[in-house]
């Protein structure tokens, strides 16, 4: 069994879930650089796969490997670090309970950034990110209708739309879309846009990739 992390006064690690295989992009120590824990040091845990296809995204979510949860915990405790991030990709689609058992028994912290379309079952994540994809895909439903913060891409949506949502989250941010292949202009003027919308809605928070300024992960 893995014995790194954990006393052995706390329960032993169950060999179904050390043995479970996720499909991960990569594992990186880096500082948070949006929304309300902006700031704060996390181990990401990146998966693969997506169940929606976003242009805007920045993530080759499509090349991972396969890792069990023992080389995940491997990885994660090369870090000082007792801040974790699922992110992606689409974490949801996995089936988290493994990873989340084994993370928790050695005191982590759990956060999510997922697309809301796969409801978050009680009691798996510490701190949720809803950021929804309904302004661009008006087939996607958002079943997770709470959590944390939700964080929303501004593409030059009605704010409007998001009225019967945003009562079950404690922190509203609205983000500039920014697209690598567009000009410094372009994207300058999208910022200042959303920055605008903001300053008219005094519920939403401006935020920014602050970790792309600094030119790290």
């Amino acid at each position: 069994m893995l014995d790194c992390g954990i006393s052995g006064s706390q329960r032993v690690d169950s060999p179904n879930d050390l043995s479970q295989v996720y499909d991960i992009v990569e594992i990186f120590h880096s500082v948070q650089g949006e929304g309300a824990r902006a700031g704060i040091p996390h181990v990401f845990i990146r998966f693969g796969n997506c169940n929606l296809r976003c242009e805007w995204c920045d993530t080759d979510f499509l090349k991972y490997d396969k890792m069990s949860c023992m080389d995940i915990l491997s990885e994660v405790f090369k870090f000082d670090c007792k801040n974790i991030i699922f992110t992606g990709g689409e974490p949801m689609i996995n089936d988290l309970w493994p990873i989340q058992r084994l993370l928790k028994a050695r005191g982590y912290h759990i956060s999510i950034e997922t697309n809301g379309t796969i409801a978050i079952p009680d009691g798996l994540i510490d701190w949720i990110c809803v950021s929804p994809k309904d302004q661009i895909y008006t087939n996607v439903k958002i079943k997770q209708r709470h959590g944390d913060e939700l964080k929303c891409v501004y593409l030059g949506q009605d704010l409007a739309m998001y009225d019967d949502l945003i009562q079950g989250f404690q922190h509203l941010y609205l983000q500039p879309c920014y697209f690598d292949d567009k000009s410094v202009e372009w994207n300058g003027k999208n910022f200042a846009l959303t920055e605008s919308i903001v300053k008219e809605n005094n519920a939403w928070r401006l935020s920014l990739q602050t970790h792309k300024w600094m030119g790290i992960d």
